[in-house]
């Protein structure tokens, strides 16, 4: 597997809001870290991980290959979906450490933006570890 593969499997799962597909790109024993300080390890893991994407709709991702080797590889990505619980947007509030953003009661959730930096180690068919950096914000109406 190349960069280029693992970034078409990671669109489409995340697309499809699936943890089995997540999952799947990676060893039995791959690391995903979503932030320097977390890491999921396993199939398990990764897969209760991913289970927060299904709190998203109308999920979009793009990417670009910055940079590729025979088993890593370094790529810029975009992520849009729309907020489908209260439950996730509280989740997003206080994962960027300025709280919630003021919001009249009965005002509808927010499409949200990431942008991000994934590097992947891959070994074979599979992604022995990869880990993200990313930012979000609402976005602009």
């Amino acid at each position: 597997m190349d960069i280029e593969k693992f970034m078409q499997g990671y669109k489409a799962a995340w697309e499809a809001r699936d943890p089995e597909m997540f999952a799947a790109l990676f060893h039995p024993d791959g690391l995903y870290r979503n932030t320097p300080f977390q890491v999921q390890r396993g199939p398990a893991e990764l897969k209760a991980y991913w289970k927060r994407v299904q709190l998203q709709e109308d999920v979009r991702l793009t990417f670009e290959i910055l940079a590729s080797a025979r088993n890593t590889g370094i790529a810029h990505w975009h992520v849009s979906y729309q907020v489908a619980s209260e439950e996730l947007f509280e989740i997003w509030a206080k994962s960027t450490g300025t709280g919630l953003p003021d919001r009249n009661p009965g005002d509808p959730l927010p499409r949200m933006a990431l942008d991000g930096i994934l590097q992947a180690r891959l070994e074979g068919d599979r992604c022995a570890e990869a880990s993200i950096w990313w930012h979000s914000t609402p976005e602009s109406t």
